[in-house]
């Protein structure tokens, strides 16, 4: 097809405009491209010049600050402070055994160290920090930061590690936190990665274990340049992480303080509760131990001595101690006969010292007998006929039932480690055990709080709030998270009468405020504070026929781990219950002068809110209660102006 002249002029305009079009934008592209690679080459030559000599950038975590724990008035029980250590990264080191000796000729490190060290690092991912010393002075420190040139891949730091200002005295309750370990991460499915941090401490114990995921916190962020060598040149950029969360216990620091020092030279637990609401206000175990030793590295040779050491020190006694109730668990036993109408308080049963089950005796603790004995008088001078009687009629079946209505039997909820259930029996129990049917001796025994039935520091306390207040009280640890206060479960009504309660309550008042109470040495003359109480004694081993006959052996006489349990339940004031406790001394002979003179104490510490005053005691112990009080080792810390028991 032939085109006219008009329509080839067009044509070469068109193609004329988009050669501009295309050459123009081509112009347009390699200027923008020169201006760049002007940029590249001229204005950022430094930074990339270091980039081109392989700098690169490592992204670390930065630990978050511990949340803290205070006691219900704000004293510090967990704090973290700070310290300086030296890490190690396998990947920017190159030779990490040469470097780990030139480090050790700067500053002191042990062959333990250098060979902790070594493994972590074969172990640890290459990108992942390795602490070769913890806890230097600042002259170390700025040692190694001098000579960081030097050390390929080693990095001084500032970091946080926990302490405890009351060391022992929260030993148990608080627990203590330790380095991650493999057993640890081996418990986990998902890991924070935050346990990848080097000696990244996490609760091993107590509350510090149980509220892990609350008080550890979330990670924060550090973006850092470093060369070719592993030396840091500098910090990118930084996020800080997230405090974990603070906590305030319902517990007394002043009042633990107390329970502590007048337990010292004693294995034994206290546990004092508030029969209004179910506030732990003191939880004691001793002997101790110092949890600032498991910080920072424990000794074998202190952590042998524990072990070896036959009090125990490492057992929480309070709510990990299970230990026959003895004659405390009495107070259950005639609640559930008085429920089931099984008996008239007025009546009496005669005691003649023992009573007779087929071929077989079973004593009472007074050998010649009680002679005729009411309620109120079984539990004045713990008569163990009476109940022998009394847990025949009912029979374990109702007294299990009772006992675990006022908490015994069962774990409570706590934040604690190693809490231990007790033991309540019934008749499908023992034939489950041991495949054997329940008797009627088995029955008598229980009656007594002997036998089968175990109960902790914690589970007794507890059963003397819910008969003081006659409501299910639920024991509680936690006040607050971050000033925020916790659930408190309003108690419901304990479902039993009150008059059944009154009579119970009467006959502890007796035990201590009656002439012959067998706590009545262990009375609190102050009337608006006077104590009810229950005193047990659990023997914890066989008395022979043998023996029987020719005078039971004193305690004192025996070795210490064959006499008796001491034990005492209470709860004051009498007639207004505030505070309820339970004292237990193990092999402390019986409960009315090993436990009970104790509690009598911590009662009044805890109604007084500081060292009670003599005019509270009888007249005629007063000289030696000066005497405990002025040997008492105390802290000086301003406790005695707490004043109170609740916030």
């Amino acid at each position: 097809m032939i085109r006219s002249p008009r329509d080839e002029q067009a044509s070469r305009r068109t193609i004329s405009r988009r050669a501009m079009i295309l050459g123009t934008s081509q112009l347009a592209f390699v200027a923008v491209l020169g201006a760049r690679m002007r940029q590249l080459q001229v204005e950022d030559a430094s930074l990339y010049q270091t980039l081109a000599e392989e700098n690169r950038v490592n992204i670390r975590l930065l630990p978050p600050a511990r949340g803290l724990i205070h006691d219900r008035f704000g004293t510090l029980i967990a704090g973290n402070e700070q310290i300086y250590r030296v890490t190690i990264v396998r990947e920017d080191a190159g030779d990490t055994d040469r470097t780990l000796d030139d480090l050790s000729r700067l500053i002191a490190l042990s062959g333990e160290d250098l060979a902790r060290a070594r493994k972590e690092l074969k172990r640890r991912s290459p990108f992942v920090p390795v602490t070769v010393a913890e806890r230097l002075s600042w002259e170390d420190l700025a040692l190694v930061a001098v000579n960081t040139p030097a050390l390929p891949g080693v990095t001084p730091e500032v970091g946080l590690s926990r302490f405890y200002p009351l060391d022992k005295d929260f030993a148990h309750v608080c627990g203590y936190v330790g380095p991650v370990s493999d057993y640890d991460l081996s418990k986990l499915e998902n890991p924070d990665p935050l346990l990848q941090i080097p000696r990244f401490q996490i609760g091993k114990l107590g509350v510090e274990a149980k509220m892990e995921d609350r008080l550890r916190g979330h990670a924060g962020i550090r973006r850092i340049e470093v060369n070719a060598v592993g030396r840091v040149m500098r910090e990118l950029d930084r996020q800080d992480g997230t405090p974990g969360d603070n906590l305030q216990l319902t517990i007394d620091a002043g009042l633990q303080n107390f329970v502590q020092a007048r337990l010292a030279g004693e294995s034994a637990a206290a546990v004092v509760i508030d029969a209004e609401n179910g506030d732990l206000l003191a939880l004691a175990s001793t002997p101790a131990f110092d949890p600032n030793k498991f910080v920072r590295g424990i000794s074998s040779a202190d952590y042998n001595a524990l072990l070896r050491d036959k009090y125990r020190p490492l057992a929480d006694k309070t709510v990990q101690g299970t230990y026959p109730p003895g004659s405390t668990f009495k107070v259950a036993v005639i609640l559930a006969a008085l429920e089931e109408g099984l008996i008239d308080p007025e009546e009496t049963v005669t005691c003649r010292g023992f009573i007779k089950l087929g071929n077989r005796r079973f004593h009472c603790w007074k050998r010649g007998g009680h002679g005729k004995v009411n309620l109120r008088k079984s539990l004045q001078q713990s008569c163990d006929v009476y109940y022998y009687e009394v847990a025949q009629r009912v029979g374990i079946e109702k007294i299990t039932e009772m006992a675990r209505r006022l908490g015994l039997g069962q774990r409570h909820d706590l934040p604690l480690s190693g809490i231990a259930a007790g033991l309540t029996p019934t008749k499908d129990w023992k034939l489950g055990r041991y495949g054997k049917e329940w008797l009627v001796g088995d029955t008598l025994n229980a009656g007594i709080g002997q036998g089968y039935v175990l109960a902790s520091p914690l589970q007794l306390a507890l059963m003397s709030a819910r008969i003081a207040s006659g409501r299910m009280i639920v024991p509680r640890l936690i006040h607050t998270i971050n000033g925020v206060e916790q659930e408190r479960i309003d108690p419901a009504p304990l479902g039993i009468a009150e008059k059944h309660l009154q009579q119970v309550r009467d006959g502890m008042a007796a035990v201590s405020n009656s002439a012959r109470g067998t706590a009545y040495r262990s009375r609190i003359t102050e009337k608006a504070f006077r104590l009810a109480g229950k005193t047990g004694t659990s023997q914890v081993r066989n008395i022979t026929k043998a023996e029987r006959a020719a005078g039971v052996t004193r305690n004192r006489d025996l070795p210490w781990e064959r006499r008796d349990h001491a034990l005492f339940i209470s709860f004051a004031p009498v007639d207004a219950p505030r505070i309820a406790t339970c004292v237990v001394v193990e092999h402390g002979g019986g409960g009315s002068h090993a436990a009970a003179p104790i509690a009598r104490d911590v009662v009044l510490r805890a109604l007084y809110g500081k060292l009670p005053p003599l005019s509270a005691y009888p007249a005629n112990q007063r000289g030696t209660i000066a005497t405990m009080q002025k040997n008492l080792v105390l802290r000086d810390n301003g406790y005695a102006s707490q004043g109170k028991i609740r916030t």
